[in-house]
């Protein structure tokens, strides 16, 4: 008898509702705008966005009480040595990527509170919301199920965001590329996940790591092959080449606020995924994963970069393209870290947060002012900014600082010391050809950045103003009304990039995290 009632104490779970408050109250408020969509008239559907960045803003404060105190719940009990197989553990690398995905959610609000006046707004914040409480789940996640779980969610509003756009032939063709590949890719990774199970018995990732120590021979090399599948899920979450192939049509298709969400949380969640199968789950398989991925980091920004330089400035949406292959190139990047954590004695994850935060900030600033000009200019072509700082000083200067910040130049400094960190870890590491194979890079990068920096202040070519906008008295186009939220997410991000670029040591010891 008393066995029994021992055996059913220790099925009941005490839930600590600090901890997983942060994904939890985006996930409620996301069914809020549901609801309330049924019942609020047509004309007042805008109080939802409000009402979005509102839940958004809480999810973020309630990260302070959190800060200083590592919490995990959903344990394994009544088990000798499982006391630290948790499923949700809220530690400084959890807060810090939950600040990151939640805070790009946020800004996303923003851009996006113009444009849902063309979209279902009830539906398109419902979305946003659910795919951002996924996002914010991730990096708390310490077993494969939850962690699959949690990428899913964050996966699947994501599709239905892209495709929002109902009788746009783009959107649509987007949507579908963008499912189809990602349902591939999930498939493969299900599979590596089950081959992992097979070979240890658990799904919690530090008991896998244990128990991936002492394979017996005969599994082998189904754990090797159920390591290497578990990686291509969160490959192609990252962009990372060859599973890249659906960027550039996904971020033209879509509506600019998602593209620019794909390019900052999309990716966060990807990399925070990475990093946690990798260094935390499978470390004693590092032989397979870290040439792997030093590989897919090299071959990711060569090919970013390579088409990146490619593209025409006369081009329909060639801007948007641009900061698409941008992107890839920067998840080469982003890569780099990871792969050096398999070569070193300690992990380099640091280095990648560090950079995703500088990249977060600076590329949703960008895309903010690509969603500012595309209001006059419907095509977005490069050369659609030429002659910007004439129309718009303050935006031509903001996306001036925001390419330099992604091309690592003054005064973008928070950028150069992104990247100086990411080139030492694989200095560090040993892995020098991807160091030397990097600065090549940088180099490329160079020159498509400040092509589009120095159009930004050339002389406007020719008087005519863009459709809506009456041409001043010198000829110079006059400017469309900029709406207060799409300016707030312009102005938040340079005052962001502008602090973090005068003290970038303050990312550096903000980011500077280990899983061991």
């Amino acid at each position: 008898m008393t066995v029994a009632a021992d055996s059913a104490t220790s099925l009941v779970q005490s839930v600590d509702w600090l901890a997983i408050a942060p994904p939890t109250i985006t996930a409620v408020v996301a069914l809020v705008v549901l609801v309330a969509d049924l019942f609020v008239p047509e004309r007042h559907k805008q109080l939802l966005g409000g009402l979005a960045i509102a839940g958004l803003a809480a999810a973020l404060i309630i990260l302070l009480p959190l800060w200083n105190d590592d919490r995990s719940t959903f344990c394994l009990s009544g088990r000798s040595g499982a006391s630290g197989a948790c499923s949700y553990t809220a530690d400084h690398f959890t807060l810090v990527i939950q600040l990151l995905v939640l805070g790009g959610a946020l800004l996303t609000a923003l851009l996006s509170l113009t444009e849902t006046k063309k979209l279902p707004a009830g539906e398109f914040w419902f979305l946003l919301l659910a795919s951002a409480a996924g996002a914010a789940l991730l990096p708390a996640s310490r077993d494969l199920a939850t962690l699959v779980v949690a990428l899913e969610v964050a996966s699947l509003p994501a599709f239905a965001l892209v495709g929002l756009r109902r009788g746009d032939r783009l959107s649509s063709e987007a949507a579908l590329k963008f499912f189809l590949s990602s349902v591939t890719a999930t498939a493969v990774m299900l599979l590596g996940v089950s081959f992992v199970y097979a070979t240890t018995g658990t799904l919690h990732l530090t008991e896998i790591a244990a128990r991936l120590d002492d394979v017996p021979g005969q599994l082998h090399t189904l754990a090797r092959a159920g390591v290497a599948l578990t990686l291509v899920g969160f490959a192609f979450k990252t962009a990372a080449a060859p599973f890249h192939f659906w960027v550039p049509d996904t971020y033209v298709g879509a509506p600019l606020p998602i593209a620019a969400y794909l390019s900052v949380v999309g990716k966060a969640v990807g990399f925070t995924g990475l990093i946690l199968v990798t260094v935390v789950a499978f470390p004693s398989y590092a032989d397979v994963w870290g040439p792997v991925l030093a590989f897919l980091a090299a071959l990711t920004m060569t090919v970013g970069n390579v088409a990146a330089l490619r593209q025409s400035a006369t081009r329909a949406w060639s801007a948007v393209r641009l900061l698409a292959w941008s992107s890839v190139a920067q998840a080469g990047y982003l890569l780099v870290p990871i792969a050096s954590s398999a070569y070193a004695d300690d992990d380099r994850i640091g280095s990648t947060v560090a950079y995703s935060l500088m990249y977060a900030v600076v590329n949703l600033g960008a895309f903010a002012v690509v969603a500012l000009v595309a209001r006059s200019e419907p095509e977005n072509r490069i050369a659609d900014y030429r002659g910007l700082y004439a129309r718009r000083p303050a935006a031509a200067l903001a996306l001036a600082f925001f390419l330099l910040c992604l091309a690592g130049l003054p005064p973008g400094i928070i950028g150069l010391f992104a990247k100086v960190t990411v080139f030492s870890a694989a200095v560090d590491a040993g892995l020098g050809w991807l160091a030397v194979l990097m600065a090549v890079n940088v180099v490329i990068a160079l020159y498509y950045y400040l092509r589009w920096t120095a159009l930004l202040f050339r002389a406007p070519e020719g008087d005519e103003a863009p459709a809506g906008a009456p041409a001043t008295a010198d000829g110079v186009p006059a400017a469309l009304p900029t709406p207060v939220p799409l300016t707030a997410a312009i102005a938040l991000t340079a005052v962001l990039g502008v602090a973090l670029s005068g003290a970038p040591q303050l990312v550096l010891r903000f980011a500077d995290i280990s899983l061991f």
